[in-house]
């Protein structure tokens, strides 16, 4: 009895006088994203063969989800920090089961990356929106129980981020791959439910002081520098050598707009003097180019190289979220961020060991392995990456710092898939996933020389970051002021 209590105190204690009924649209408004990201791995090679098209046409649709994200996640973010969470959250809602309904109806491939285009701008709101919550509750009841939440937040994007592929296989063996984009409409409904029933309205004054505050130039800039960008990243040639050019004439100018700007989209002064916060999106770009080359990549493989059925390849990947899953629920209340990245480094290093091992009749055992040491780093690196932002962050710009961070997990999925374009070419076989593998290690090898080097780490946790956003996140604050 004794222990039970003791218990229930913990976990009263960890969650603080943070408001529940808040956390259903927060969990399933932050989870559309990587389900949607995910789920399309076993789908690519079914709509291939539905529509007679070619991975190199196929990639479109990942591409075309990370493309919007990528320019949307930071936007929504900064909205959000400037409107309050729930009408972004109700309109990004709208969008994603819009989308599942264009997937559905689609003629041809071109109608399903509208869909996705689509999906990846709705999907956009729910993750800056959580965060932003987490940080107003902190503020509301002033107590920090940031650690309980935030790690229902990741285990929950790990879950469905891990365990998309194997619901798009069920999916797929139920209905077909058409299935896969339907199930939005369903989660759109649910999001608008509790979204509008649950999440606080802002503050009429919140509501009506920012209409001429809105960088729009900063934006479209921002966005013009990320399509190109992310363009040359898609087909990396010669020939589209403008797109760089672009990019950095983009970037330029973006630079200077942000500089000179009294509301910039992204504060470049605040950004620029706080380097931990800088680091942290470094090593989340180079955890996601790993991750999201295993994703797809090996997921691939699965069907073209070792043989198996969509639906047997999203089987698969379960032991990933079952270890993914296990790994974030049993670390998740501890803040330290520097000894789980040090960790889910090690572990991708196995990984791609494992991954040299694999030819087209190894064992099933052997798949499993992989599967179960992947999951190790799937559950610590996001986790940590999240717990990272949330203490190095500007708190008044927690929304477009989480939006950001959001942006460069999908930045290294772009370079994911270039990378699979690459090794694979016209088919996932076994010889591509080898060369795959040895790059991933090479970028595993940089986020662990990254994730050592960085002493500011090692405060996160600590007991002078205790209360709230840690010194490297009040240092820019106070340069601002």
């Amino acid at each position: 009895m004794i222990e039970r209590l003791t218990r229930r105190k913990t976990k009263t204690a960890a969650w603080g006088a943070f408001d529940r009924k808040l956390l259903a649209p927060m969990m399933l408004g932050s989870i559309l994203n990587p389900v949607n990201s995910t789920i399309i791995s076993v789908s690519l090679v079914p709509i291939g063969v539905a529509f007679g098209a070619p991975p190199s046409q196929t990639a479109w649709l990942v591409s075309a989800l990370y493309l919007a994200t990528s320019i949307g996640q930071p936007v929504m973010g900064r909205l959000i920090d400037l409107y309050g969470p729930r009408r972004l959250f109700l309109v990004g809602t709208s969008l994603t089961g819009l989308a599942g309904l264009i997937g559905m109806l689609a003629p041809n491939l071109a109608g399903l990356i509208v869909a996705r285009v689509v999906l990846g701008f709705g999907a956009c709101a729910g993750y800056p929106a959580s965060m932003y919550l987490i940080r107003s509750e902190a503020e509301r009841t002033g107590e920090e129980n940031s650690a309980g939440v935030l790690t229902a937040l990741a285990v929950a994007n790990q879950t469905v981020a891990v365990i998309g592929p194997t619901l798009g296989g069920l999916l797929i063996g139920l209905g077909g791959w058409r299935a896969t984009f339907a199930v939005n409409i369903p989660l759109a409904v649910a999001g608008l439910i509790l979204g509008a029933r649950r999440l606080p309205k802002a503050p009429r004054e919140q509501r009506a002081a920012h209409e001429i505050r809105l960088d729009l130039p900063g934006m479209a800039l921002f966005a013009a520098m990320l399509v190109s960008l992310l363009l040359f990243l898609m087909e990396p040639r010669a020939d589209r050598w403008y797109l760089p050019v672009l990019m950095a004439v983009a970037a330029a100018g973006f630079a200077v707009r942000e500089l000179r700007a009294a509301e910039p989209f992204i504060d470049l002064r605040v950004f620029g003097g706080n380097a931990p916060l800088l680091l942290t999106y470094a090593r989340a770009l180079l955890t996601a180019v790993v991750s999201y080359a295993f994703l797809y990549g090996y997921t691939q493989w699965l069907q073209e190289g070792r043989g198996l059925t969509a639906s047997q390849a999203g089987l698969a990947q379960l032991p990933v979220f079952l270890a993914g899953m296990a790994v974030s629920a049993a670390t998740g209340r501890r803040t330290e961020v520097r000894g789980k990245l040090i960790v889910g480094a090690a572990g991708q290093l196995v990984v791609c060991g494992l991954m040299l091992l694999l030819r087209p009749h190894s064992a099933v055992w052997l798949l499993i392995a992989v599967a179960l040491v992947f999951g190790v780093p799937q559950g610590l690196n996001n986790l940590a990456l999240q717990n990272a932002v949330y203490h190095q962050a500007d708190p008044e710009r927690m929304g477009s710092s989480a939006g950001l961070l959001r942006t460069f997990f999908y930045l290294g999925a772009m370079v994911a898939s270039s990378a699979n374009g690459a090794f694979f070419g016209a088919r996932a076989d076994t010889g591509g996933l080898h060369g795959l593998a040895w790059f991933m290690l090479v970028v595993t090898g940089l986020f662990l020389a990254l994730t050592v080097v960085d002493r500011s780490l090692g405060r996160i946790g600590s007991d002078t970051s205790s209360s709230g956003a840690s010194s490297s996140a009040r240092q820019p604050q106070q340069r601002k002021a």
